[in-house]
């Protein structure tokens, strides 16, 4: 339950925090859970902003009040009491508090309930959305990406007992089974921090050279190469070919990172297509949430592999985060306006 004393009127609304491992996004939300207004620092976990020159931190949470008063100290005093609820890396033991894993499925009630409070000196407390836990051989484990599930499927409008999966390509992609409002189960597919591994840190690296455009053909032709009759041969094999090619004269340095990008993303696709007819059948509905070329390119590679017809989610974090809000009672839904006596055709002829 929320401290009376940091209950605000519904009309104040929330600030929203998705606060990861590089970054900090603030979005100012109003009433009716609509974004005012959206804020982006650098100041990620591991890159949280210094102290004064010859002055210690007297608190164990002091760089991250630095950080949230560089984002939106300005939005917290002009409106004292305005709840705070954040989502990300800020719950990890690496953050200000650990905001302990919940165990899958979990449900968006689950997740309200499990809120972590982080008091603060002068002003509400700040609420962190816990992390998930998928228990196995092989663990799994996802911060931040619930919200923006919980997000998604706040926009969508599907019986109760239907089947979702919701792709969220990035660093870490997931892919995740939600149903009846719980999410169910989800891969992790670490696809884009081996791609940049790749790139910066190995001999393909060398030939490749930056691109004025996406060239959608050569990242085509990866995709069709980790689909392909000798697919079997795996990913360790394929990866090379993306210097081999390019040593031969059949991928121009220009086009090598999307060759590689299309051959990992492939990679990954088809090993989600192979689960899937494992398991169960592929739910119809297939939602994408990420940035606009990445989930494009995603679509690209589901289309060639057979999968739905997919679409694209925008806000998906701050829209989750309010759902939480809600939920865990942080702020009020407000009633609807009431209807005027005189509205269009109402009045007689």
């Amino acid at each position: 339950m929320v401290p009376a004393r940091y209950l605000v009127p519904a009309e104040a609304g929330l600030i929203a925090l998705d606060w990861g491992t590089s970054a900090l996004r603030a979005f100012r939300m109003g009433a009716h859970g609509e974004v005012l207004e959206t804020r982006h620092r650098p100041w990620g976990i591991m890159n949280l902003p210094p102290a004064t020159a010859n002055v210690a931190d007297g608190e164990p949470g002091a760089a991250f009040e630095r950080a949230l008063q560089d984002t939106c100290g300005d939005w917290l005093a002009a409106t004292p009491g305005l709840p705070l609820l954040a989502c990300g890396m800020v719950g990890s033991a690496q953050g200000w508090r650990e905001a302990k894993y919940l165990p899958t499925p979990t449900s968006l009630d689950a997740l309200a309930r499990g809120l972590t409070l982080v008091e603060r000196r002068d002003g509400p407390p700040l609420h962190i959305v816990p992390g998930l836990l998928q228990q196995g051989a092989l663990p799994n484990v996802m911060r931040g990406e619930e919200t923006q599930v919980l997000g998604v499927l706040a926009g969508l409008a599907l019986p109760a007992d239907a089947p979702v999966l919701i792709g969220l390509p990035g660093t870490h992609s997931k892919w995740v089974l939600a149903r009846r409002g719980r999410i169910e189960q989800f891969h992790t597919f670490m696809t884009g921090e081996v791609f940049a591994a790749l790139r910066g840190h190995t001999i393909l690296g060398k030939t490749m050279q930056a691109a004025a455009a996406p060239d959608d053909d050569a990242f085509a032709r990866g995709l069709e190469v980790a689909r392909g009759s000798d697919a079997a041969l795996g990913l360790l094999s394929h990866i090379f070919s993306t210097r081999t090619l390019g040593l031969t004269g059949a991928l121009a340095p220009t086009a090598q990172a999307d060759y590689l990008s299309g051959l990992l993303i492939g990679y990954e696709i088809a090993s989600l297509a192979r689960v899937q007819d494992q398991t169960q059948a592929t739910p119809q509905t297939l939602v994408l949430c990420g940035e606009p070329d990445l989930c494009r390119r995603y679509a690209i590679a589901l289309q060639t592999c057979g999968f739905a017809a997919r679409t694209i989610a925008t806000q998906a974090t701050a829209t989750g985060l309010w759902q939480i809000a809600l939920a865990a009672g942080l702020v009020v839904a407000p009633a609807p306006a009431p209807s005027h006596p005189f509205t269009a055709g109402s009045l007689a002829a």
